[in-house]
Formats: C-alpha cells, sequence, structure tokens
C-alpha cells in the first residue's frame, strides 16, 4: 500500500513538471505571422482613428492605447512606428491643453468668487470715513483710515468742491487727498455729502459738499 502511494505521488509530480514545461513553452512562443497581420491592422485602425479625432476614447483611454501598443515591437514595420510618434505627441499635447484651459477656468473662477465675497462685504461710505479720520484715536489710525477712504476714488487727485450754501457759491475746490487730509487735522467734520460722481468702475470721479 506504501509502495502504491510513493508511486502516485511520484507519478503526480512527473504530470505537474511536464505541465510547467507546456506553459513556459506557449507562453514564450512568438506571435503568428497572422496574428502579428492582425495586430498591425487593429494598431493602424485606431491609431488612425486617435490621430484623425475618430474615436469616444477619452484622452486618457487613447494615452493607455498608445503605451500598450508601443510595447510590440513594430521596428519592421515604420509606418506604425511613424503613426504611434505623431499619435503620442498629439494626444500629449491635447492633454496639456485640456489642463491648461481647465486650470485657467479654475482661477478665473476663484477670482468670480472673490469678487462676489468683496460685494458681499459691508461698504463703508465715503461719509463714514469723513468721520472716521475726524474721530481717530492717533495719527496712525487717521492715516490709516485716509488710504482706505482713497480706494473709493479714481485717485487721490479727484475733485472736492465744497458748497457753502445753497445760493451757488463755492469754496475753492480741492482734492480728495487734501481734504481728507484736512479733516485729519480739523478733528472734526462741517460738511455733508451732497453730489458724488463716478466712473465705469464705480469710482468716485467728482465729490460735492456743502457746509452744515
Amino acid at each position: 500500500m506504501l509502495k502504491q502511494f510513493k508511486s502516485i505521488i511520484i507519478i503526480a509530480m512527473i504530470a505537474l513538471v511536464t505541465l510547467c514545461g507546456a506553459t513556459s513553452c506557449n507562453s514564450s512562443k512568438k506571435m503568428s505571422k497572422k496574428e502579428y497581420k492582425a495586430l498591425v491592422a487593429q494598431a493602424t485602425k485606431d491609431l488612425n482613428a486617435i490621430l484623425n479625432d475618430e474615436t469616444e476614447w477619452t484622452l486618457e483611454e487613447q494615452m493607455d492605447r498608445i503605451n500598450e501598443l508601443k510595447k510590440v515591437d513594430f521596428s519592421k514595420n515604420p509606418e506604425i512606428v511613424e503613426m504611434l510618434e505623431r499619435a503620442e505627441l498629439k494626444v500629449t499635447n491635447a492633454i496639456a491643453e485640456r489642463d491648461r484651459i481647465a486650470e485657467e477656468k479654475r482661477l478665473e473662477e476663484e477670482q468670480r468668487l472673490r469678487e462676489l465675497e468683496e460685494q458681499a462685504k459691508p461698504k463703508t461710505a465715503i461719509s463714514d470715513y469723513f468721520n472716521m479720520i475726524a474721530n481717530a484715536r492717533d495719527v496712525t489710525s487717521a492715516n490709516n483710515y485716509i488710504k482706505e477712504a482713497l480706494k473709493l476714488f479714481e485717485s487721490p487727485d479727484a475733485v472736492v468742491l465744497i458748497r457753502l450754501n445753497n445760493y451757488g457759491d463755492y469754496d475753492r475746490p480741492t482734492t480728495a487727498v487734501n481734504y481728507l487730509n484736512y479733516l485729519k487735522d480739523q478733528k472734526k467734520v462741517t460738511v455733508n455729502v451732497d453730489n458724488i460722481k463716478y466712473n465705469e468702475n464705480n469710482k468716485i470721479t467728482e465729490l460735492e459738499l456743502i457746509k452744515k
């Protein structure tokens, strides 16, 4: 009985070695001419589809197919080699352009959201800045308020008119920066905002004040 069992084990081992040898032989078997011809035909079809934008594959799928074909030895078929090079360059450039456009759109969307956030912030009116500057606790604070207020103007030299009464009498014209500094020195506000002119960017081009 023991001898029979040993014989079975030996036969099984021989069969296993024979099977492994056969499998190895089949895996290393070279591609037949028929298989190679079919592969060339399919490669030509796929590469033409990629080059002529006639495929529904994504760019990543196209690149996967190109990389798959690059593993095959097409050295005896220079036409396929040349098509592979052109297809790889085309898809690489397409991916780069797609990513560039996506990045531009992302940055534009970020800018749009920043602008919406900025617009949603409560705005400080120029009249509020007058009071903040005049009542600032120190010169540094007043100067900071002046810098903020000037952002409302087209330029620091935007015209400021001061109407003395309702009869059309005006004080000498001044500029935004000069009037804001005047408020800093006077430490009081003696005018009301009567009229404001804006440019297309919603910046003050002319400010008309009237004495209280």
